[in-house]
């Protein structure tokens, strides 16, 4: 059982790796949806799942749509120390937009919440905007940066949305061509 909420305690909303592997502490975690964007294949990773010779692909919110993903509770006394956290690993290149969003908790009271999360920036040169398809598979299977191979991320993130109860049937079709040109070598 978590302690009850404090009003400083800090609210993160992952929909990316910090689903799987958020890298601090947390008093609880739950099911929630983001309203404006949506997850997408939209960034051209040049550290963690790439390079800039041979970027890879991960996730960023995009506008449009909605998301599903991890609402993680932080206590206030950490709050600081986790948002610094957050700023070194997702800010490496400052892809992305540091926000505050209201989010809605799917379990329990369908409260709504402020949380900290992090928004493309569309005018960044590593935005890919709207790849096709084979654009795609070809930058995963071929992405390894310093936070591991690029077929791991995707794989992780599917293996994550089954588990929370949501398949995706584009990001299953992805990761079946990725496993694909993975085989062939």
């Amino acid at each position: 059982m978590s302690k009850a909420p404090h009003p400083n305690d800090l609210w993160v909303f992952g929909y990316g790796s910090l689903m799987w592997r958020p890298g601090f502490s947390f008093l609880e975690r739950r099911l929630a949806r983001l309203h404006g964007y949506h997850r997408a294949f939209c960034v051209f990773s040049h550290v963690h799942r790439g390079t800039p010779d041979k970027p890879g692909l991960v996730f960023g919110l995009d506008r449009g749509g909605s998301c599903r993903g991890i609402a993680y509770r932080v206590a206030s006394i950490e709050a600081e120390a986790v948002r610094e956290y957050l700023r070194e690993r997702e800010q490496v290149t400052m892809i992305y937009r540091e926000v505050v969003l209201p989010l809605r908790l799917l379990d329990g009271a369908l409260e709504t919440v402020a949380a900290v999360t992090f928004l493309v920036d569309r005018a960044h040169v590593q935005y890919a905007g709207k790849l096709g398809f084979e654009d795609q598979v070809r930058l995963i299977v071929a992405g390894e940066g310093q936070s591991g191979r690029n077929p791991d991320y995707l794989a992780n993130m599917v293996r994550h949305l089954r588990e929370m109860g949501i398949r995706d049937d584009g990001l299953e079709r992805l990761w079946q061509a990725v496993e694909a040109g993975l085989a062939a070598g």
